[in-house]
């Protein structure tokens, strides 16, 4: 209780402004050996990352300590509050749903006999978000990976009729796909609307060897009590929840091969065909029954937002968006005796570097654009905070950029950055000139099979039509001697969404030091520039999504 009680403390002292907590100058030696940023940096990872906010999911008591710690922070720099109603905060109206043990079922009707999977072994149902209880009896189809790109000549639906099945199918994009497109079909949103469009009744994901390798099943499934989220539309309906598909289920490699016993092609063929690309759509036998029931409830979290002002009275209106999101997983399975999920490098530190980009640029002269500061919420629950600002921001006036900081992993002085999107906008030039001026390198996207740029907050501007870059954690070491990008895959396969994610990991602060001031020269640039970033001609992105409304 003490612990708690100082912590609480902390956090409220920061709202005292900068003349009762002068924080050191940028720079300044200070004990310890941290300079004045990285001290900076390390002590807001201490408290976002500490068991007293319970890993931060969005709509718990840890989250809203979380949200209130960063709106202090932002008064404390100088930041004013650009949330609803005069305040620091929107808020973000979510149904949550929660999976049920009791009633879930998935079983395969065959002329040899029934394949009934196991609950969390085997199978787990996805959450339904438009009714308590589900259940579907439906022929199974097999559709690849569930994408349809006529501009490359792929359909995964060709040959097959969908209609009143239960579609079968894998995540990820094809490889042989430019990395573009195969982030953006890749989208697990993308593939649903493609299933709802062809009258899919049911959904099942697959896993495969691949990912299976990183990610065990079994790691994830013992977390099947973690909730999902949706956002709320005006009418109080939830978005994006699809329900002409009636019931939905993710399965394990293991069960897969079950699933594939008397098809057309065995599951051995299948899992290799995924990773050369090629694919076939086909019936499968029998016929499965899918069913579920959720708990649901309404709840609300908030974005947190602050505002530095532009100096030009031409340009203040228009904005440029720097987000970070603030929540992670919460409370799960335990790992050797701890359960609570502190998300220490996801995402505390991308938080703790936008405080220290907003420090950057409160301490020159403001840009000729305005600089929004955003916290974003549920990020880990399908980037809904984003979407909710992207959609329905709190400033009055165009958002012309965002700049997204998510999980940069620094475990090694590094001497680069990786520009996740840089190459789809007139952002990349601006991201090259303050790279350069800081003597910071540039590497390009190590593992484009992630198609992170999908998977963090830009994407919810991105399909607003407004340029974003996310910069993430470099892989050249300073050392000869240190691999940084292994040292990166290590925390993936060991750490990432697991409680061993938290600050006594060895997080390099100089490198993310280095980060933040990057985030602050591109910021400003852009800021200062005569015309707003702009999508390159013919972009994929800029066709599919447009230009940012004005």
């Amino acid at each position: 209780m003490k612990r708690v009680v100082v912590l609480l403390a902390l956090s409220l002292l920061v709202a005292c402004g900068r003349e009762a907590v002068p924080p050191p100058q940028a720079g300044a030696d200070v004990q310890g050996g941290l300079a004045g940023g990285e001290r900076r940096i390390e002590a807001d990872v201490a408290f976002l990352a500490d068991d007293l906010l319970e890993g931060r999911a969005a709509g718990t008591r840890g989250y809203d300590l979380a949200a209130l710690y960063v709106a202090n922070r932002f008064r404390a720099l100088g930041l004013q509050p650009a949330g609803d109603a005069g305040s620091y905060f929107q808020t973000v109206p979510l149904l949550e749903g929660r999976r049920q043990r009791e009633g879930a079922a998935f079983v395969v009707r065959r002329a040899g006999g029934d394949i009934t999977f196991a609950f969390q072994d085997d199978f787990l149902p996805g959450i339904n978000f438009n009714a308590g209880t589900h259940a579907v009896t439906a022929p199974l189809v097999f559709v690849g990976q569930a994408v349809h790109a006529p501009e490359l000549g792929h359909d995964d639906f060709a040959g097959v009729d969908v209609a009143g099945k239960i579609a079968v199918y894998f995540s990820g994009a094809p490889s042989t796909f430019p990395n573009t497109q195969r982030a953006f079909h890749a989208s697990g949103r993308q593939k649903m609307e493609a299933l709802a469009a062809r009258g899919a009744v049911g959904a099942v994901s697959l896993g495969n060897p691949v990912d299976e390798a990183k990610y065990p099943w079994a790691r994830g499934a013992r977390n099947w009590q973690m909730p999902g989220m949706r956002l709320l539309d005006e009418e109080g309906a939830p978005i994006d929840a699809y329900p002409g598909i009636r019931a939905t289920a993710s399965l394990g490699v293991h069960a897969a091969r079950q699933l594939f016993e008397g098809a057309p092609m065995d599951a051995d063929e299948v899992f290799a065909r995924r990773e050369s690309g090629t694919l076939k759509a086909f019936d499968l036998p029998g016929q499965a029954t899918l069913s579920g029931s959720t708990a649901l409830s309404r709840l609300e979290s908030s974005n947190v937002v602050g505002l530095l002002p532009g100096s030009d009275p031409a340009l203040a209106a228009e904005h440029v968006v720097f987000t970070a999101h603030l929540d992670h997983v919460g409370v799960g399975a335990e790992v050797d005796g701890d359960g609570i999920y502190n998300g220490a490098f996801d995402n505390a530190l991308g938080t703790a570097v936008m405080l220290e980009a907003a420090n950057e640029l409160l301490a020159g002269p403001a840009p000729r654009r305005s600089m929004l500061f955003v916290s974003v919420t549920a990020e880990e629950r399908g980037l809904l905070g984003a979407e909710y600002f992207a959609t329905r921001p709190t400033v009055a006036g165009p958002l012309v950029a965002n700049i997204n900081m998510d999980m940069p992993v620094f475990l090694a002085d590094v001497t680069d950055v990786v520009p996740i999107g840089v190459e789809h906008s007139t952002l990349e030039a601006d991201v090259q000139a303050a790279a350069a001026g800081l003597g910071i390198g540039l590497t390009a996207d190590p593992k484009p099979e992630e198609v992170v740029f999908v998977r963090s907050d830009q994407y919810a501007f991105v399909r607003q039509g407004i340029p974003a870059v996310y910069l993430d954690a470099g892989i050249k070491a300073r050392s000869p001697d240190v691999d940084a990008l292994a040292l990166y895959e290590d925390f993936l396969t060991g750490h990432y969404h697991q409680p061993s994610d938290e600050a006594s990991l060895p997080i390099h602060y100089p490198s993310a030091t280095r980060l933040a001031k990057l985030n602050a020269a591109i910021g400003r640039r852009v800021g200062d520039a005569e015309a707003r970033p702009k999508w390159k001609d013919g972009d994929f992105f800029g066709r599919t999504f447009g230009q940012p409304a004005p």
